[in-house]
């Protein structure tokens, strides 16, 4: 792997285990901390689990070397996902961080970006890691009791979620492709330096051990001790629930859609979707109802600048969203019934305040929504007040008022939600869809959407054809924001057009290469290209390998 690699294992190990042996660090260098140490108790286990559970939204470099801050882990992985897509829209230039790099299609289709390093990189850490700990809790050294059964859960369920994602990125669509011949990405057994992997195996390979992974973990929690509740950091702890989930992930990406039904409709038993108070309070906080896993972010290890909510909320206190406010595309805005709640949080009538606007609108008398100044001004300061808003953050129509900082206009830190219970109705419906099961699939629907419209009728909705565009339009709408269009995309073929249909709101002048994509059974720029220095450092890599 990585060069890096060699020591990332045991520099992470170093760092979680410190407050329990001060001397730890003291005594001997970082990288030649032996792993038996560290792993020698199901205690010093759990630390290092909640290590990995920080890594996920921590700034890296604090925690692993070579790690960039610009890619902060989750903070940066999720709105990936509907950046990239253009599924959440930038109205103007804005204070990059590469993050405007990303939609005009310019990093992940070039091997020397930092994009393309880190998600590698950090994926693999998390895997070496994990490696360590299933070893060691695995070989009979340490009784099998529910403690230990958490944390080898906890470690599998990592694993699968971690080769998962880096397939997903780095190779073919599942369902676009030939899984049984399309490259994937090296598979990592090794527990220790130098982390030597193999070479790439096969997308059905990687897809193989997922599963494999997956089930172990839910194998293993079962009779293990229960994760906490009641607390904003318990859902950092990875369950038998979130397994289920990553379980339905894995199996609706590969066209398994009977487990995925199956794992869907388990992994969301213990989790009531939100009332319109709580939809609309933010989704801000891991303590929400439907909140199935997530990272509590605690002010220490905060990112400010560089954090979930900085790229997308328009309520936080930085130049990404105060000159840039992200919308909601309008022709995904004109599908939502006056009904359906949700619609509430996407402002179509919000002023074009942004004398810099990309679509040159911006301000009274080029804003063609407005001919009265009064009025303008008016409707301006009413959104200000409602969501805190300081003067100097700028409206736009169709802003999204979805992610709301906790307290706007600063910098504080907010959670990043990555798994809800809405997702899972959603796969169930979706699952049942493909399997022509179109009353199972009505039945999986219903809840989640008669929740959010209070005129929801499924039966309109009664032939496989209807019901999956249906679906299509409840997961963008459900889950806008919480960068699930990536995986959508490939896994429904469909490529990007901000121009057809009346256009999205996006400029193309800001967007560039990312305004049109062709599909990605046809379009190997979907395919994020292997880090150049994993190829340069990997002897089972060569220029062949990348994609």
């Amino acid at each position: 792997m990585l060069r890096r690699i060699k020591i990332t294992l045991l520099a992470g190990i170093a760092l979680t285990t410190l407050s329990c042996s001060e001397d730890f660090m003291e005594t001997r260098p970082t990288d030649a901390i032996a792993a038996g140490d560290a792993l020698a108790t199901a205690e010093n286990m759990a630390l290092i689990l909640n290590g990995l559970h920080r890594l996920q939204y921590a700034q890296p470099q604090t925690l692993i070397p070579g790690g960039d801050s610009y890619r902060s882990g989750n903070h940066y992985w999720v709105p990936l996902g509907d950046n990239t897509t253009g599924d959440v829209i930038h109205t103007a230039s804005a204070n990059n961080l590469g993050w405007q790099t990303e939609l005009k299609w310019t990093s992940h289709t070039v091997p020397t970006s930092t994009t393309n390093e880190q998600l590698w990189y950090q994926r693999y850490h998390l895997i070496a890691s994990v490696n360590a700990i299933i070893k060691k809790a695995t070989d009979g050294s340490i009784p099998l009791d529910a403690q230990l059964r958490n944390i080898i859960g906890q470690a599998y369920t990592y694993r699968a979620f971690a080769y998962h994602d880096l397939v997903t990125h780095y190779a073919k669509g599942y369902l676009i492709g030939n899984p049984s011949t399309d490259p994937g990405v090296p598979l990592l057994f090794s527990s220790e330096a130098p982390f030597t992997s193999a070479p790439r195996s096969t997308v059905q390979e990687i897809y193989d051990q997922c599963m494999e992974d997956i089930n172990s973990a839910i194998s293993y929690f079962d009779g293990a001790a229960p994760r906490p509740t009641g607390s904003a950091d318990a859902k950092s702890q990875l369950n038998i629930d979130v397994a289920q989930g990553i379980k339905a992930r894995i199996a609706l990406a590969k066209g398994d859609w009977a487990a995925a039904a199956t794992a869907a409709a388990a992994a969301r038993q213990n989790y009531p979707l939100m009332g319109e108070s709580e939809y609309k309070s933010g989704f801000n906080t891991t303590l929400l109802s439907e909140v199935i896993w997530g990272s509590n972010v605690i002010p220490t290890e905060t990112t400010y600048f560089r954090s979930h909510f900085y790229l997308l909320s328009n309520t936080f206190g930085g130049s990404q969203n105060r000159n840039n406010p992200k919308i909601m595309d309008k022709r995904l805005y004109n599908q939502i019934p006056v009904t359906d709640y949700r619609r509430d949080l996407f402002l179509a009538d919000a002023p074009n305040t942004n004398s810099s606007a990309s679509n040159g609108q911006g301000g009274f008398g080029n804003d063609p929504n407005y001919t009265d100044e009064a009025a303008f001004n008016a409707r301006r300061n009413e959104i200000r007040e409602q969501y805190g808003l300081a003067s100097n953050q700028n409206l736009h129509p169709y802003m999204h008022v979805k992610f709301l900082s906790s307290n706007p206009g600063t910098t504080d830190p907010d959670d990043i939600i990555l798994m809800r219970s809405s997702e899972m109705y959603l796969i169930e419906a979706e699952a049942k869809t493909m399997l022509n099961d179109i009353t199972g699939a009505q039945a999986a629907l219903t809840p989640l959407a008669e929740a959010r419209d209070s005129a929801y009728d499924v039966t309109a909705f009664n032939t496989q054809a209807s019901m999956l565009d249906h679906i299509k339009f409840q997961r963008r709408l459900e889950l806008w924001g919480e960068g699930f269009g990536y995986t959508d995309h490939i896994r429904w073929d469909e490529g990007i057009d901000h121009g057809a249909d009346g256009g999205s709101g996006a400029a193309s002048i800001l967007y560039q290469n990312g305004y049109v994509q062709p599909k990605p059974s046809v379009n190997s720029d979907w395919i994020f290209k292997i880090p150049q220095k994993e190829i340069d450092a990997n002897p089972n890599l060569s220029s062949s390998d990348q994609n």
